[in-house]
């Protein structure tokens, strides 16, 4: 099949009664996006000439969120079942090539195997997935001729038989179908059923009674092809995507401290010898280079950590650079803008914002570095702050190369730091400091003779 002329379905406009929200179901997260956009970002590997989005529950806000210009979208209102879905977009539908049909509360499709199911359709052929489930409870049930094995058709749970319920391969939906029989079956479609609507799944035996092939394909896994009905359905969901996620590490040589704790809401690519402790997150694109270790509970986000440097428990780290050996937490907070060269250590309770640190500097205590150019080879005393707002702008604060600032600094930016200075403890500096000298600014220390500590006043006894 040629894929320019693939078209791509997907039905996204179902309430979501048990997921108990105002807000659409194919909107939930799953893995740090919407339910959505994984069926929306695997569409897109296909390569599909035309991919409309069918939308009805929640309004506008599905399309406003999404927010992808080279989407079409289709409005059901209102939601008869579907077929009456998929007929939105027959006007997005050319007259030949294959539309494929997904599920927008469907999200774990690989596209290896809808790769499979776009081969088996043709001008004449239907591909349709099927999965065999122990309990097929609640599925539509393929039916199949006794004497050749064809599918014959697809009856739905409430309007089957008892012998038709006790089989156990269903349909799960997904369906690769001609367009030149989609435009004709979908306007054939009829409502006389116990639920009242335009089952998309009646076209197959439509298909057979034309002399259309069905030819059915079936995924790697179950899970795959399942659903999301309820915030239960939800969240196991959410751990089979996890725990593949986890094997893939695995398999790739990434030491994981439990592989059902780690949670992956983006890309994470990792060298050799990384090692990842307990309840781990990573968000959007984060990269471990070889020898990385990623101590529990920390938050990585758009962040790049190269060869041998240590990420310490209870790190908050965003849209970062970080250069190798370096030395990180516990309990620190780098936020966005950051750049940290080799062999830094940003130690416990210190936060980093919008600064760059050359090779070998530190900040190992209960400080704020934020709008600042550190050079190498600078020590930054417990309790250090660059003051950088002024109650409507930020300013900068420079430190150059060697410098030493005592403990309990106050930095008041714009300001600069020369090169080889030392700040004394306790000192507020508020100009520019000469190069390799002490600067220092506390006030004259007093001792007072005769005062007494107060005492806490007894209350008067009622």
């Amino acid at each position: 099949m040629n894929v320019s002329k693939l078209n791509i379905v997907v039905l996204a406009a179902g309430l979501g009664k048990r997921m108990y929200s105002a807000l659409p179901k194919v909107l939930h997260p799953l893995a740090g996006k919407p339910l959505l956009m994984h069926v929306l970002d695997t569409a897109r590997t296909l390569l599909p000439h035309t991919t409309c989005v069918i939308y009805g529950h929640g309004g506008e806000t599905v399309p406003q969120t999404i927010a992808d210009e080279s989407l079409v979208w289709a409005q059901q209102i209102p939601q008869l079942g579907t077929g009456h879905a998929v007929m939105q977009a027959l006007p997005h539908i050319e007259k030949e090539g294959v539309t494929l049909i997904l599920y927008g509360d469907v999200p774990l499709t690989s596209v290896e195997t809808l790769k499979k199911l776009i081969a088996t359709a043709g001008e004449h052929t239907l591909g349709l997935l099927t999965v065999e489930l122990p309990d097929p409870a609640g599925y539509g049930r393929i039916v199949r001729h006794s004497e050749t094995g064809e599918v014959a058709a697809i009856v739905e749970e409430k309007d089957a038989s008892e012998s038709q319920r006790k089989i156990g391969e269903i349909n799960t939906g997904i369906m690769a179908v001609p367009n030149r029989y989609l435009h004709r079956w979908l306007y054939k479609l009829e409502n006389s059923n116990a639920q009242g609507e335009y089952y998309l799944t009646d076209i197959v035996a439509m298909a057979v009674k034309d002399g259309v092939k069905v030819e059915t394909v079936s995924p790697a896994y179950v899970w795959e092809t399942t659903g999301v009905n309820s915030k239960v359905q939800l969240a196991a969901l959410e751990r089979i995507y996890q725990t593949a996620q986890a094997n893939k590490l695995l398999e790739q040589g990434v030491a994981l401290a439990d592989p059902s704790r780690i949670d992956i809401r983006g890309k994470l690519s990792c060298g050799r010898d990384v090692m990842i402790d307990i309840n781990c997150i990573f968000e959007g694109d984060v990269q471990l280079d070889d020898g990385v270790r990623v101590g529990a509970h920390t938050i990585l986000k758009d962040v790049r950590v190269a060869a041998n440097s240590i990420i310490a428990p209870f790190s908050l780290i965003e849209a970062t650079e970080i250069g190798r050996n370096c030395r990180i937490g516990p309990y620190a907070r780098i936020r966005p803008g950051t750049r940290l060269e080799d062999e830094v250590h940003i130690g416990n309770f210190v936060e980093v914002k919008n600064s760059a640190l050359a090779a070998g500097s530190k900040a190992n205590h209960l400080s704020y570095i934020g709008d600042a150019v550190v050079g190498r080879s600078v020590n930054i005393g417990a309790g250090t702050i660059t003051c950088n707002y002024d109650g409507a702008n930020k300013y900068q604060t420079i430190i150059e190369d060697d410098v030493f600032v005592g403990s309990d600094t106050q930095l008041i930016a714009p300001v600069r730091v020369a090169r080889g200075s030392t700040i004394g403890a306790g000192s507020t500096i508020t100009k520019d400091t000469p190069p390799d000298m002490l600067t220092l600014s506390r006030a004259k220390q007093l001792s007072i003779d005769g005062w007494k500590r107060p005492v806490k006043k007894l209350k008067p006894k009622n």
